[in-house]
């Protein structure tokens, strides 16, 4: 009988597997899980290049619920990567651009304005026309719709990330002759990662928001409906069926709670340490999908073989570009002619556009210009009601949230299912008991409002505590400071600028959540309140688009007009006198 065979090192073959196979074992859920997301992206494209069918039937049975999780989630995901690519470009352009900043910033606080349902028409006309023989027109729309929900603050916060970072950083980058694409890379993404992480957090919780407006809507004689988690729901509700509106909000509950432990976890415990400070916090977030993703041997292994070569070929190419630069000036005199042009081109089809729009407003009667301007005050007035409400128990939950990063991981997950649900699902729970309690439509606008918009607020604020510095903290400590003091000199400061950033987007979100707050369908009836809101969601209703274009431009002047006037200079504010710089 022949030997058994050995190794070099005497060891037999099999001696050596049980070394290898916790490292195997380790690398398996990652393997599962790329593969399970590499089949859910085929088939949802496979779905997407089918035939059109634009007003599928939604089944409430609970057996329908993971198919249509699953188109919701995939829709959600590619809306938010598209959203964070906009982010990155339109963030950095506008934060150093002086000139383009004029006009880019007045722009972000018009499109953030903008209800979910006025992009609505344009949109899905646009994207069905493209695309007329497929599903992928009404796909591309409803993705679409999902970006104008969850982009702008996004873009708010990193953008606001970029004009605080401090002056020395920036110094430190010009001694070392960083490129741009090393100053991205280096020192502007990793000091923006936590406000944009949480920015994040919150614009996905804000697409579960919108996800029943953006699957199923009426546009004039024409229903539209994709199968999804958000179609379900508002079916759900549009029948009373309160069984289906419970399994489908358990769902999604359990989507969220999902996403939170192997998504949102893991990246703010990995964002730690891009915190601004010197030393190191003695609590620091702990994310288990984390631990295993540091111990795995295949990602190190794909890094090396794709990532890593890709990284260092654009960092050469980037630093011989920047340095190929240095004193031509024909190749600045093309690129000033070439922004020329396309300003000249944008200045033509602005004006094109304007005219367009002017005799479509012709349409408007005096009457309905009226309703418009009424509607407008009442909005306006219940969206300030509503970020003073929120302002008064987010300022000082936020803090005590971020400065606990137990406390945050436990807090977070909660924050953002109250978050992502939609409050269209709990508005007849909160309506009936408001019309029990002599309430009605008024109070519940507000209500519905401040579910909407108070965690734009909340996510800020936990964001900017936890960026604070521990050193700071441990000064405090030192000089041993009261409450007050504290509040005073390092937590109002420290998340100054965040809390501005959270209250333009909530403003913002405020506005365009009214379409849902002041006009809402159950069981057949229309309730509805004077509002903005309510003009823009019977307009759409009605096909009415001069009526719809009106009030649009009517709430994106009321947004733009406040946030100039207010919100701006304390933009300004927070990017000098509250940088963290010495």
């Amino acid at each position: 009988m022949p030997a058994p065979s050995k190794t070099s090192s005497g060891v037999p073959p099999w001696g050596q597997f049980p070394a290898a196979a916790p490292s195997l074992l380790r690398d398996l859920p990652i393997l599962i899980g790329g593969l399970a997301i590499f089949y859910g992206l085929l088939v949802f494209a496979r779905y997407g290049v089918g035939p059109v069918n634009t007003q599928a039937e939604i089944q409430l049975y609970p057996g329908a619920l993971p198919k249509y999780a699953f188109f919701s989630v995939t829709r959600i995901a590619i809306a938010y990567f598209l959203s964070l690519g906009f982010t990155l470009i339109y963030g950095y352009v506008a934060a150093y651009n002086a000139r383009a900043e004029r006009l880019m910033i007045p722009l972000l606080d018009i499109l953030q304005s903008i209800p979910v349902l006025s992009f609505l028409p344009p949109v899905m006309i646009a994207m069905i026309g493209l695309f007329p023989h497929s599903q992928l027109g009404a796909e591309l729309g409803c993705i679409v719709l999902i970006l104008t929900g969850q982009v702008w603050n996004m873009t708010f916060s990193f953008y606001s990330s970029l004009k605080s970072i401090p002056r020395e950083m920036h110094e430190a980058a010009e001694v070392y002759r960083l490129s741009w694409w090393q100053r991205l890379w280096q020192m502007e993404l990793p000091f923006s990662a936590i406000g944009l992480i949480w920015n994040s957090i919150m614009s996905v919780a804000g697409a579960w928001f919108f996800l029943m407006a953006c699957e199923m809507f009426t546009l004039g004689n024409r229903d539209l409906r994709l199968p999804g988690l958000g179609s379900y729901l508002q079916t759900a509700a549009n029948q009373g069926d309160t069984r289906a509106i419970a399994w489908g909000l358990a769902v999604m509950v359990a989507i969220i709670v999902l996403i939170d432990q192997v998504v949102w976890r893991p990246i703010i415990a990995w964002a730690e340490k891009f915190k601004f400070e010197q030393v190191e916090s003695a609590e620091p977030a702990h994310s288990p999908i984390l631990d295993l993703l540091r111990r795995s041997k295949l990602l190190p292994l794909a890094a090396r073989l794709t990532l890593r070569p890709a990284s260092e070929a654009l960092n050469l190419y980037f630093s011989r570009a920047a340095a190929s630069r240095i004193g031509q000036s024909e190749e600045r005199t093309v690129t000033r002619w070439t922004w020329r042009v396309l300003m000249a081109l944008g200045l033509v089809a602005t004006c094109y556009a304007v005219f367009r729009m002017a005799r479509m407003l012709a349409a408007v009667s005096s009457a309905e210009a009226w309703g418009i301007v009424r509607g407008a005050g009442a909005t306006f007035l219940r969206v300030e009601a509503t970020l003073a409400l929120a302002g008064l128990w987010t300022i000082p939950v936020g803090v005590y949230v971020g400065l606990r990063p137990k406390l945050s991981a436990l807090i977070q997950p909660l924050a953002e299912i109250a978050a992502s649900v939609p409050a269209t699902a709990l508005f007849p729970v909160i309506l009936l008991v408001l019309v029990r309690a002599g309430g009605g439509m008024g109070v519940g606008s507000i209500l519905l409002l401040l579910l909407g918009t108070q965690w734009y607020i909340l996510f800020n604020i936990i964001a900017g505590a936890t960026a604070l510095p521990t050193d700071l903290k441990e000064v405090c400590g030192v000089f041993r400071m009261g409450k007050v003091e504290r509040w005073r000199k390092l937590f109002l400061p420290g998340i100054f600028p965040y809390l501005i950033t959270g209250f333009i987007t909530a403003s913002g979100g405020a506005w365009n959540a009214s379409i849902v707050a002041e006009y809402f369908r159950f069981q057949g009836k229309t309730l509805s309140t004077v509002g903005l809101g309510a003009v823009i969601s019977q307009a759409t209703d009605a096909g009415n688009f001069p009526m719809l274009l009106a009030a649009t431009i009517g709430m994106a002047a009321m947004v733009v007009t406040f946030n100039r006037l207010v919100w701006r200079r304390l933009y300004g504010l927070a990017s000098t006198k509250f940088k963290l710089e010495s």
